[in-house]
């Protein structure tokens, strides 16, 4: 038996760093797939997910070539590496799917989600929800004497952000539409 040369207190590693250093982390990735735009394709696309247990975080999906009948799917998930690049490739091997951009690795993208949020309120909760809808850049697109209705686009952590923060000024109801995300530059 080989003895340990550890000099007192010099140790690397730590008996309480319970962490495996080999694991890979849990990354959310922003995938846009182009489809043809036909009876059962989403279904098949979902069907992927929920079928190896694969979650969704944001799902939108529209038509976006008319004369060609394709749609664009933009899928936010998450995963280890590995399970992204499976999912990738398993959306490829999909028939109607023309072409997979996961925005994330591919390079700078725009994200952006809509969301409407029915914020309760009457004195002075009401003035202080339309002052931080105003410093949000949140527009009145309803009012009554008792509510009102914002509309916000932005990021998915500014949306948050502002629903955080009317929660306790009469947040009632919420609305989104999930992420919509272009990658940056020039068509690839």
């Amino acid at each position: 038996m080989s003895v340990l040369k550890i000099k007192k207190g010099t140790s690397k590693h730590s008996a309480y760093d319970l962490k495996d250093p080999n694991a890979d982390v849990v990354e959310s990735h922003t995938l846009a797939c182009v489809v043809d735009n036909e009876a059962g394709v989403l279904a098949r696309v979902i069907g992927l997910f929920s079928g190896r247990g694969y979650n969704i975080d944001s799902l939108t999906v529209a038509e976006v070539n008319h004369e060609n009948h394709r749609s664009r799917i933009t899928i936010v998930t998450s995963g280890t590496p590995q399970v992204i690049e499976q999912i990738k490739a398993q959306l490829g091997r999909i028939v109607p799917v023309y072409r997979v951009h996961d925005l994330t690795v591919e390079g700078a993208s725009v994200e952006r989600e809509l969301a409407l949020f029915k914020v309760s309120g009457n004195g002075e909760k009401r003035v202080e929800a339309l002052r931080l809808a105003d410093i949000f850049r949140a527009n009145v697109v309803d009012s009554t004497l008792n509510s009102f209705i914002f509309e916000m686009t932005g990021t998915s952590e500014k949306i948050d952000a502002f629903a955080d923060l009317m929660r306790p000024l009469g947040l009632v109801e919420t609305a989104r539409t999930g992420v919509a995300a272009l990658g940056r530059g020039a068509e690839k």
